[in-house]
């Protein structure tokens, strides 16, 4: 069954609990549509430390948990079961909200045990998913960022980040700030299914230009490539996010860990049947015949004849539309301790 708007209607097993709730009435197109929840979150710390070796940053902050996007693919949708919810429809519709991020983070940076590092915004949920709009908590933390000009990189999928192009253009000076906007495919129609709340391809596009007219560092992140669906289209995906001024790029293989691999191999049935055979034998060629794949150093980029093909395409085009760039190096020689809020880099 589709929702419109939704990734997902389905609702897998929770891993973590022996028992499985089953609702006794079905979603329908008529009504009892799910609505999203934005539940509260008093978490009392902010930051979470990274200690996997294959991912580029030491720290990250996640002002939400869940998303709103209702991307399929997500391999951040199983860490909703250490909520006790799912990854299926529950990730899409109970969004935690941290609404203290801010003030956590202050205490943080301003802790006499903080050692200045790159912060990643965010790990595991997009930093603009909707309700950013109307919360600005991602805008607050970035603010506190720009005051200690700590280094941060931003990871999201959503024009909503060119609204805080007058906080990210004052950090530029102190080489505090990486913008990595994700575009996964330039077809509306797939977009439209694939990733149902986020920005379309052209206003990720316009993103991109407007970010790097204001001289932020932009990288693009073709995430996820999804053999047989939307690999064909990373020449015409780099060739446009060349055009609208991206520096370089970067691409990951799709990842399916937990219930993400049933409710992918759902969301082929309903929306591509005639492919979902080819997919999905394109992606076991890729993990040594299995669906996902979790070893360090290949979980990104796959394995064998498929995986290969994949990343000579992308090496090929990256250096034929000169995005074969690095980003400048974040630097944390700026750092300075701030007792109270000052005005943004006085």
């Amino acid at each position: 069954m589709k929702l419109k708007g939704r990734g997902t209607a389905k609702n897998p097993p929770n891993r973590f609990e022996s028992t499985e709730t089953i609702p006794v009435r079905e979603f329908t197109h008529e009504g009892n549509l799910p609505k999203t929840e934005f539940i509260p979150d008093y978490s009392k710390s902010i930051i979470t430390d990274n200690t996997s070796p294959d991912i580029p940053y030491q720290s990250s902050v996640n002002p939400y948990r869940g998303c709103e996007h209702g991307c399929i693919y997500c391999y951040a949708r199983p860490y909703h079961e250490f909520l006790g919810y799912s990854g299926g429809i529950d990730f899409e519709t109970k969004i935690m909200v941290k609404h203290h991020a801010p003030e956590l983070l202050r205490n943080s940076l301003q802790s006499k045990s903080w050692k200045p590092r790159n912060v990643t915004l965010s790990g595991v949920t997009d930093p603009y998913q909707l309700i950013e709009q109307k919360l600005q908590l991602t805008r607050e933390c970035l603010k506190v960022f720009g005051e200690f000009r700590n280094p941060v990189s931003i990871i999201t999928k959503n024009h909503l980040v060119t609204r805080d192009i007058d906080i990210l253009k004052k950090m530029v000076p102190y080489n505090c700030i990486h913008v990595l906007v994700s575009v996964t495919t330039l077809d509306i129609k797939l977009c439209n299914v694939l990733e149902p709340r986020t920005s379309r391809p052209e206003k990720r596009l316009e993103g991109i230009r407007k970010l790097s007219e204001a001289g932020i560092p932009v990288q693009v992140m073709i995430a996820p490539v999804i053999p047989g669906l939307n690999d064909h289209e990373i020449p015409a995906i780099l060739n446009a996010v060349h055009s609208a001024g991206a520096s370089s790029a970067q691409y990951l293989l799709l990842r399916l860990p937990h219930s993400v691999k049933e409710l992918f191999e759902h969301w082929l049935k309903e929306h591509y049947p005639t492919k979902k055979r080819k997919v999905l034998n394109f992606i076991r060629a890729t993990r040594k015949g299995k669906l996902n794949e979790n070893n360090f150093g290949v979980r990104f980029r796959g394995s064998g004849k498929i995986a290969e093909y994949i990343h000579q395409l992308f090496n090929t085009s990256v250096h034929r539309y000169g995005l074969n760039n690095s980003l400048p190096p974040l630097s944390t020689n700026h750092f300075r301790k701030v007792n109270n809020q000052t005005e943004l880099f006085d």
